[in-house]
């Protein structure tokens, strides 16, 4: 059983990126269909960032700013769509989240933003609400997109795949069409069962990181590569989907999810620690604390292998005079939680998969190689991060790129051709295949196990050809039988889930596989580092 729906766009994904889109292009009066696969529109990992936003501070200046990240980066970055960061980002700070939507960032004085700084930064130039950033820029974005009349909100919904000419086209004449086009998406009802066909004049895919794929992340559960994978079945190019960075900082305790410990924490002046009490950032690199995040989570993965130990320790209350409850009052009550008092006590942490470098490749207003297909947020590559991400730039990222794609859309919306309307016109319904009724939540289990343990030990921190070669052969195998079960197993949640977590998995190793040379967040212990 299936159903067709019409929009003029459909925004797949619900966190700042995709939410600035609907916002954006409902000033147009274009009408939006926002798909999330959550409940809500903050399930997504948006809510969860802790540290803040890069924005500006009296002594900054976007060249500052430049230099900063392409030295994160590796100088792998692209040089244009830093600049356009560096220069346009804090503008768009101020115009939507400050002056437009009122977020409430913590004030020095009443006209004035208290700034931080974190890793990686040569000046304080983070806007922050105390360890909760996220989760009030959200808080503030969802209730603006419910209320807004020309935002049509489905929640409960995966996608499954985007529909193309060259793909799904019953019509031979678009498929000789040199350029591949997109119209909408195949999205599955998750309370239904059912499969809804929705047909859209443009495309925007928001859906987040990769993060789920490995066995410890600090990502919420939607994080699986979806679009990543969408996307590459649908022939858009992808890029630097080898650079995962894993934070350094997560809280060591048994969950599903990993408890992030905010950089910010190391920005206020908390020192790693080993389990003698003696600091160690130093001996690694003359940054100490606030080096990158790729050196320091290297850093601390060989301090544990050298004594034999499962964490290291963050002290935040011998080395920061503020109040840390008021300042860092969610991780003060989640480590409270299981007995740790971060005023009185040091904090266990460990590396965890956190941020998507790379993704789908886009402009610098969010197109694809598709048409009419935009990205925006941690499933798109703009070329910001390079090889590793400076700490806060994600939120800037897409809060900048949200806003970039809806402008782009509503400007282009008014010349829109006759072209699409016939395109999905041609585009069938989805057709149910499968009939067997084999779905084994065991072996659904199984299968993620094998996807994360392998992602985690060969495609993870520390990567060599011997690792990579035995993921590459194990993940490939899995695909094709994940193929083939696809194929015969009626549709589900937990089945599309797996199928694209497993894609995206395949996808991130062959493109390890790839570069030999180590660069910022991928690091191949058997070769070279490539000089910054």
């Amino acid at each position: 059983m299936s159903s067709r729906l019409k929009t003029q766009v459909l925004v797949i994904g619900s966190g700042i990126a995709g939410c600035t889109a609907a916002l954006t292009l409902a000033e147009f009066g274009v009408e939006v269909l926002l798909v999330t696969a959550g409940k809500n529109l903050d399930d997504g990992n948006t809510a969860l960032a802790q540290g803040g936003i890069v924005y500006r501070s009296e002594n900054d200046n976007p060249k500052l700013l430049e230099k900063d990240i392409l030295t994160a980066g590796w100088n792998h970055n692209y040089l244009r769509a830093v600049r356009y960061l560096c220069r346009k980002g804090p503008e768009v700070v101020k115009e939507l989240l400050i002056e437009k939507f009122n977020v409430p960032f913590e004030l020095n004085d009443p006209s004035r933003h208290y700034l931080t700084k974190e890793g990686g930064h040569s000046q304080a130039r983070i806007l922050f609400c105390a360890d909760y950033t996220g989760r009030a820029i959200m808080d503030v974005l969802a209730q603006r997109v419910v209320a807004n009349p020309q935002i049509k909100v489905l929640t409960n919904r995966t996608a499954i795949d985007l529909l193309t000419s060259h793909h799904h086209s019953t019509r031979l004449e678009f498929k000789y069409h040199l350029k591949n086009q997109c119209v909408g998406a195949y999205v599955l009802n998750n309370q239904t069962n059912t499969v809804e066909t929705i047909l859209a004049d443009f495309t925007v895919l928001a859906t987040g990181g990769i993060g789920q794929i490995y066995l410890h992340t600090t990502n919420t559960a939607s994080s699986i590569g979806s679009c990543l994978a969408m996307a590459h079945r649908a022939g858009a190019r992808i890029m630097n989907v080898e650079f995962v960075q894993f934070h350094p900082t997560a809280l060591f305790h048994r969950s599903e999810r990993k408890f992030l410990i905010s950089e910010a924490v190391r920005g206020e002046g908390a020192k790693l620690i080993n389990s003698q009490g003696k600091p160690f950032m130093s001996i690694y690199d003359p940054r100490g604390d606030l080096a990158p995040r790729d050196i320091v989570t290297r850093a601390i993965i060989e301090e544990m292998l050298k004594r034999g130990e499962d964490c290291v320790y963050l002290d935040a209350a011998s080395h920061i005079s503020k109040d840390l409850k008021e300042r860092f009052p969610t991780i003060y009550k989640k480590c409270l939680e299981i007995g740790i008092d971060i005023t009185k006590e040091p904090i266990p942490v460990v590396p965890a998969a956190h941020y998507f470098c790379g993704g789908i490749l886009v402009d610098l207003h969010g197109r694809t190689t598709i048409d009419r297909l935009y990205a925006g947020g941690e499933c798109s590559c703009t070329g910001v991060h390079g090889a590793n991400r400076l700490a806060s730039t994600s939120l800037l990222e897409g809060l900048l790129w949200g806003y970039s794609i809806g402008q782009d859309i509503g400007q282009r919306y008014r010349q829109r051709t006759r072209l699409s309307q016939r395109i999905q016109e041609s585009i069938p319904d989805w057709r149910f295949s499968g009939n067997e009724q084999n779905e084994d939540p065991a072996l659904i289990a199984q299968d993620w196990a094998t996807i994360k343990h392998t992602m985690w030990n060969y495609v993870g921190i520390v990567r060599t050809s011997s690792r990579l070669k035995r993921a590459f052969e194990d993940l490939r195998n899995l695909n094709k039988r994940l193929h083939d079960f696809y194929r015969e197993t009626p549709i589900s949640k937990p089945l599309v889930d797996l199928f694209h977590g497993c894609q995206a998995a395949y996808i991130i190793t062959t493109a390890a596989m790839r570069n030999e040379q180590s660069t910022g967040c991928h690091f191949r212990q058997d070769r070279p580092y490539k000089k910054k």
